[in-house]
C-alpha cells in the first residue's frame, strides 16, 4: 500500500485497514518507526470527509510540531488550541493539550462533527501528574468518536485495549511492531575500549582488572585525597576517566557523526557544548553547510536579537548546540530547525528532546544511565531509555542505529544488569495513576448524580484493573474454600476481604475529598455549592491555594502587574541553582508572608496531602512576574537571576501558565465586572513577544 509516495510497513497498513473499518486502534511501535504517518492518514480521512480530527500530545514541542507540519499541508483548516495560544478554535484539524479536551468533554461541549482523536504518546496515562487526564478523556468521549492512540513498545498493551473496549463498549484493535526499521547496535564509549559493542565489554573489564592487580601498589592517598573521599563517599574517579570529548573522539574517528549526546542536567548540555568549540577548534561543517549556516544565521538574527548572543552564534556556525526545557524559545526552535536541516552535528540534549520530536540522529550517547525523577536520582526506565536509543538510525539514510553509552570499566559490573535489561526490551508495563483534580470532582458534581459519578468514576483503569485483581482472589478464594481445612477457609476468608476493598477503593477516594470539601465549607451538608465550590469550579491550577486566596478577598486588592507576579509565584519555581540578583523590598516581603500564611496553612496541606499534589510558592518569581506584565524584557528579566544555564523557557513557560491561571481568574470574577475586565486586560498585556511564540 502506498501512502503519500511512501510504502507503508506492515504493521501501518493493518492499522490503517483498522481505522478505515471505523475501529479505534492502539499502535505500539518502537521509537523513529514511523506511527505519525497513520496519524496523518486520519486528518487526512476526516478533512476529505468534512469532518473534525483532533491531536494531543503530552508534550508541547511534540504538538508544535504536528501543527507547523499540519499547516504547511492544510493552511488555514489547522488550528492550534493550548493554554498558552488560541490559533483557529474552530478549525477542523485541531492541535491541543490533552487537558483541554478534558475540559471540552467534560463541559458538555457539543462535538457533533469529531470523527477521531488522536492520543499520541498514551503511555503518558501512567505520569504521576497528568495522566488521569487520559483517562478522563477516553470516560467522556463519546463512543462514536474513534480513537487513535500511539506508544511505545509496551508489554500489557492488550490490557489496556481490554479496558478502553469496556469503557467505550466498541472494539479496540491492537497493532504491534516488535522490530524497527533500523535495527539498533549498542556500545560502550570508553578510553579503555574505544567504541567496544557492548558484548565485548566483558573481556575488556576482566582484562583491565588483571592489569591493575598486576600494578605495583599505589601510593598512599595525599590527606586531602581521603577527606574528599571521606566528604563524598564515594572513592576517586579513576585518572583516566571518559570525557564527552573523549567520546567525541571516538565517534569521529568511526564516522558516526551526527550524534544526540544525552545529558541529564541542562547545566551540563551547555558545559559541554561549549567544551567541544574549544576542543574541536575548527567547525564540522563544510563548505557548503557552512555558508547555508552563516545565511541562515543572518536571517535569523534580527528576529531573535540579544537571544543570538555571539558565543552561541559561534556554537552554532561550528554544527554544535545544546537544546533543554529551559532554553529560550526562539533559539530551543531555531537549534530543532538547524538540526533537521543536518546543519548541527553534535546536539547536547535533555530528556525534553526524546518525546515525539522527529528528529533522528545516526549516533545516540548517554552521558549517564541515571536521571534525577523529581524526587530522587534514579536508573532510568527501559521505556526512557529506549526512548531517548530509539532517535538513532535515520530511516533511508542508515542500515544501523548506534547508541553509545559512555563508561569507564570501573562503573561495568555494577552497571551491566542495567544494561541487559534494556537489551532485553524488558519494558514496563503501564498503570494507572487516575488521581481526579479538585475541580474535577466539582465539574462532577455539578453536573451528574452519585450514582452516574460512580458510574464514571468506575470506569477508570485503576478501577478496571482492581476490579480484575478482585475476581482473580475471588476465584482462588472459590478454590481454597473446596479444600475444606481451617486455614484454607481463613486464607479465602481474607482474600474475599481484599476483593471486596479494592472494588470499592477508588469511589473511596473520590468520597474522601467529597467529605473533605464538605468538612471546609466548600458544599454544604446536601452537597449544595457554596462560595468555596463556585470558585473551585473555575479553578485548574493551584486550585485550593488560590480558592482560598479569591475567599479571603485577598486577590481584589492587588494592582494587576502585582496580580501577576502572585500567579507566577503560586504556579512555579525557579529552577535548582537559580540565585536573583535582586533583594524582595519590604512591601513584597510582606505580600509574601500573607499568601504563605493561606498557602502553607493546614487546610491547604491537608487538600495537598488528599489529592497528592503539594502546592507551589516561590516568592522569588513574585517581582519577576510583576516586571513582565510592566512591559519589561525577557533580556532584562534575566539580569534579574543569577543561573549557570539559560532560563528563558522555564520564566516563559512560567508565564504561561500564570496566564492561564489569570484568564481562569477572569471567570471567577464573572459578577464583578471591573475586576473581570482589569484580568482581561492583564492577559492581553502578558500576551506579548516570547510568550505569544509557537515554540
Amino acid at each position: 500500500m502506498l501512502y503519500r509516495g511512501l510504502t507503508l510497513d506492515r504493521f501501518q497498513e493493518q492499522a490503517i485497514g483498522h481505522l478505515a473499518a471505523g475501529n479505534s486502534v492502539l499502535v505500539s511501535a518502537p521509537t523513529g518507526t514511523g506511527k505519525t504517518i497513520i496519524a496523518d492518514w486520519i486528518v487526512d480521512e476526516a478533512l476529505k470527509a468534512g469532518r473534525e480530527v483532533v491531536y494531543t500530545a503530552p508534550v508541547k514541542a511534540l504538538s508544535n510540531q504536528k501543527y507547523r507540519d499540519w499547516t504547511r499541508l492544510y493552511g488555514d483548516k489547522v488550528g492550534l488550541v493550548t493554554g498558552d495560544l488560541v490559533i483557529r478554535r474552530d478549525a477542523p484539524c485541531r492541535v491541543m493539550t490533552t487537558e483541554i479536551l478534558r475540559n471540552m468533554l467534560l463541559g458538555g461541549e457539543k462535538l457533533d462533527h469529531l470523527m477521531a482523536v488522536i492520543l499520541d504518546e498514551i503511555h503518558f496515562l501512567d505520569d504521576r501528574e497528568r495522566g488521569t487526564t487520559w483517562e478522563e478523556v477516553l470516560i467522556y468521549l463519546p463512543s462514536r468518536v474513534q480513537v487513535l492512540g500511539l506508544s511505545a513498545t509496551l508489554p500489557n498493551l492488550g490490557e489496556l485495549a481490554k479496558w478502553m473496549a469496556h469503557v467505550r463498549g466498541v472494539e479496540v484493535n491492537v497493532v504491534e511492531e516488535p522490530k524497527r526499521s533500523v535495527p539498533l547496535t549498542f556500545y560502550i564509549g570508553s578510553v579503555d575500549g574505544g567504541i567496544t559493542p557492548v558484548s565485548e565489554f566483558d573481556a575488556i573489564a576482566r582484562r583491565k582488572a588483571a592489569s591493575r592487580q598486576a600494578e605495583p601498589q599505589r601510593k598512599p592517598q595525599r590527606p586531602q585525597q581521603r577527606g574528599r573521599e571521606r566528604r563524598t563517599g564515594r572513592p576517586d574517579r579513576p585518572v583516566n576517566r571518559t570525557r564527552h570529548t573523549d567520546v567525541f573522539n571516538l565517534l569521529v574517528q568511526k564516522k558516526m557523526l551526527p550524534c544526540l549526546y544525552f545529558a541529564f542536567s541542562r547545566r551540563d548540555c551547555e558545559t559541554n557544548a561549549r567544551d567541544l568549540a574549544r576542543h574541536v577548534r575548527g567547525s564540522l561543517l563544510d563548505g557548503d553547510q557552512q555558508q547555508i549556516m552563516d545565511q541562515k544565521l543572518r536571517d535569523v538574527a534580527g528576529t531573535l536579537g540579544p537571544a543570538l548572543d555571539p558565543d552561541v552564534r559561534a556554537l552554532y556556525s561550528r554544527g554544535i548546540a545544546f537544546h533543554h526545557a529551559g532554553l529560550h524559545v526562539q533559539l530551543k526552535a531555531l537549534v530543532e530547525e538547524l538540526y533537521e536541516m543536518r546543519l548541527i552535528k553534535v546536539l547536547y540534549c535533555t530528556s525534553t528532546f526524546a518525546l515525539g520530536i522527529n528528529l533522528p540522529a545516526r549516533t545516540v550517547v548517554f552521558d549517564a544511565l541515571d536521571k534525577y525523577d523529581g524526587r530522587s536520582i534514579a536508573p532510568l526506565t527501559t521505556r526512557q531509555f529506549m526512548q531517548k536509543a530509539g532517535r538513532a538510525g535515520r530511516r533511508g539514510m542508515d542500515d544501523n542505529g548506534h547508541v553509545v553509552i559512555r563508561m569507564d570499566v570501573e562503573e561495568w559490573e555494577r552497571k551491566k544488569p542495567q544494561i541487559e535489561r534494556y537489551q532485553r526490551g524488558a519494558y514496563e508495563p503501564v498503570r494507572s495513576s487516575f488521581n481526579l483534580s479538585w475541580n474535577s470532582v466539582i465539574s462532577l458534581l455539578e453536573r451528574h448524580d452519585e450514582a452516574h459519578i460512580r458510574q464514571v468514576v468506575g470506569k477508570s483503569f485503576l478501577a478496571w484493573h482492581l476490579t480484575q485483581e478482585a475476581q482473580v482472589h475471588e476465584r482462588r478464594a472459590d478454590q481454597l474454600d473446596e479444600g475444606g481445612s481451617h486455614g484454607a477457609r481463613k486464607e479465602a476468608k481474607r482474600l474475599r476481604k481484599r476483593a471486596s476493598s479494592a472494588d470499592e477503593r477508588v469511589w473511596d477516594e473520590f468520597q474522601r475529598k467529597v467529605s473533605f470539601l464538605t468538612d471546609v465549607g466548600y458544599l454544604d451538608e446536601n452537597g449544595q455549592f457554596n462560595a468555596g465550590a463556585k470558585v473551585l469550579a473555575h479553578l485548574q491550577i493551584a486550585e485550593i491555594p488560590v480558592t482560598e486566596l479569591v475567599l479571603a478577598g485577598f486577590l481584589e486588592n492587588l494592582d494587576p502587574a502585582t496580580l501577576f507576579g502572585v500567579l507566577c509565584a503560586l504556579t512555579n519555581e525557579l529552577p535548582r541553582g537559580v540565585q536573583r540578583n535582586f533583594w524582595l523590598s519590604r512591601e513584597d516581603k510582606k505580600l509574601s508572608m500573607q499568601i504563605e500564611s493561606i498557602v502553607r496553612s493546614g487546610l491547604v496541606a491537608q487538600a495537598a496531602e488528599i489529592a497528592s499534589m503539594p502546592w507551589t510558592w516561590d516568592p522569588d518569581l513574585l517581582p519577576v512576574g510583576r516586571a513582565w506584565a510592566e512591559g519589561k524584557s525577557l533580556q532584562e528579566l534575566l539580569l534579574m537571576l543569577e543561573s549557570a544555564t539559560d532560563v528563558s523557557g522555564d520564566l516563559i513557560t512560567g508565564f504561561r501558565r500564570a496566564k492561564d491561571l489569570a484568564g481562569q481568574l477572569e471567570d471567577v470574577y464573572n459578577d464583578i465586572p471591573d475586576r473581570k475586565a482589569m484580568i482581561r486586560d492583564l492577559v492581553r498585556s502578558v500576551s506579548r513577544d516570547e510568550v505569544e511564540v509557537v515554540d
